[in-house]
């Protein structure tokens, strides 16, 4: 073999090297997309730019290694990385790292992330969820790690793993972190017998208490991880849920934990700890806002979330400028339904209830509409966009043919979007990978996203007191 053989040689197995690094490249890339898209969706995207007949059958043939393997051109690539989110601008002077728990689809990660914030750990169960997060939030998975059931971190649903156990397996699996952000459900909480628990050899506390609920795996990590500042929420029916054991139960825990709650000791009509969304945006939605900070690292005094209405917009935006300017015809309700919302409010208001659909008109600019819900999906009778119904009507001319031209109208899930203030209408669109169905659960289960964005904001002197402490140990 002469010496340039050899050299040919070589050149085609780095070349060969360089092409299989290639193809693994494109497969993970096209992978992450399909984690978000489905194959129909991501297929058509591919054609627009690309020479290739791409299918959703020769896209799942290429997947499965039923065809051959080729490389993705420069278009197809660049078009696969704009589907998946960029990374935020951190602060380079001013950075901080926090997890986000029970997340839905990041609507507390997003004013966290504004003002500098990189999150390192999320975790959410519902997949569908996922892939809505997936397609907004940046997941990198050198920086980020991404869980889904939050009890293969804690242990919390095996009874024989011990506390110690459970705080390692913690450590090992979520990466260190000065804020804590958690939007767990209300679950009834057991109270469970002292003496039960002797019994067991178990500890008191927490421990004790607050097992078989959700909050219990936020209560271990916050144990385990020792964040500065965490901040929970849930809904406002938090406080009185199961006669108010569950609240004393949760303000017990923090305590015992070592952290001080802001405004702990407020109450009634006006606790700064109810924050509501229509500050924010036209849309009723009242939200319980745990904010906490440890104990011993004696962060300066004075936070208060009563100072959030210095945050509200000075101009608020109104429904009607929320509202897509066409709408398809799907939205709009169907005679039946129709029918039965309006047969069935009139029924309870005979009665005397005040049970019935929330009709709105779009042109009032100080209208507010009620709290959207994660069944909105079903019949959409808590915001109804009025499309010019008579109302002086009786319900003999119910039917008439003038009248149900103008049968009122659901949200579509672009504008639930706005209304929970996830985009602008003319900002960049938040992108929506899933079905209507479940992308009307999203948003009803999610938070106004300025209303947390402005919790950020009064935190962030804190943050960086917190961030300069831990860089000074």
């Amino acid at each position: 073999m002469s010496e340039f053989d050899s050299v040919a040689q070589q050149l085609a197995a780095q070349f060969r090297q360089r092409e299989q690094h290639q193809l693994a490249e494109d497969a993970q890339l096209l992978h992450r997309v399909l984690e978000i898209y489905d194959q129909k969706t991501v297929a058509s995207c591919l054609r627009n730019v690309s020479q290739h007949e791409w299918t959703r059958e020769a896209l799942n043939r290429w997947l499965n290694g039923k065809s051959k393997p080729k490389a993705l051109s420069e278009a197809e690539v660049l078009m696969l990385q704009q589907m998946l989110p960029s990374p935020p601008a951190h602060h380079p002077d001013y950075g901080f790292r926090f997890i986000d728990l029970f997340a839905g689809i990041g609507g507390i990660r997003s004013g966290f992330e504004a003002i500098g914030g990189q999150c390192v750990f999320t975790s959410e169960w519902n997949k569908h969820a996922v892939r809505t997060y997936k397609a907004n939030w940046y997941c990198d998975e050198q920086t980020h790690r991404f869980n889904q059931d939050i009890r293969d971190v804690t242990l919390s649903a095996d009874p024989s793993v011990s506390e110690q156990e459970a705080y390692q397996q913690i450590n090992r699996l979520i990466p260190d972190h000065d804020v804590l952000l958690a939007g767990f459900p209300c679950q009834p909480f057991s109270l469970a017998g002292v003496s039960k628990k002797n019994a067991l050899g178990r500890a008191h506390g927490f421990e004790c208490e607050a097992q078989g609920t959700l909050f219990f795996d936020v209560a271990r990590i916050i144990t385990a991880k020792k964040p500065a500042i965490f901040v929970l929420e849930n809904v406002k029916n938090l406080k009185s849920h199961d006669k108010g054991k569950t609240f004393r139960i949760i303000m017990e825990t923090l305590d015992e934990l070592g952290y001080d709650v802001a405004d702990a000791q407020a109450s009634g009509a006006r606790d700064p700890k109810i924050i509501d969304g229509q500050y924010f945006l036209p849309q009723h939605r009242e939200r319980i806002v745990l904010v906490g900070f440890r104990r011993d690292l004696q962060l300066s005094p004075g936070f208060s979330l009563s100072q959030i209405h210095t945050l509200y917009p000075k101009a608020r935006p109104s429904l009607g400028e929320l509202l897509e300017p066409t709408v398809d015809s799907k939205y709009i309700l169907t005679p039946t339904l129709w029918k039965y919302l309006y047969n069935y409010a009139r029924k309870h208001q005979a009665k005397g209830n005040g049970f019935g659909y929330g009709l709105v008109d779009p042109t009032r600019h100080d209208g507010v509409v009620r709290t959207l819900s994660a069944r909105y999906y079903k019949d959409g009778s808590e915001i109804l966009i009025d499309r010019g119904w008579d109302h002086a009507l009786g319900e003999a001319d119910f039917d008439r043919a003038e009248n149900q031209q103008r049968r009122p109208r659901r949200l579509t899930p672009r504008e639930c979007a706005r209304l929970m203030g996830f985009e602008t209408p003319h900002g960049k669109a938040f992108r929506i990978p899933v079905s209507d169905t479940q992308a009307y659960r999203q948003f009803g289960n999610s938070v106004i996203v300025p209303a947390f964005a402005a919790v950020a904001k009064l935190l962030q002197p804190w943050i960086k007191e917190a961030v300069s402490k831990r860089r000074a140990d």
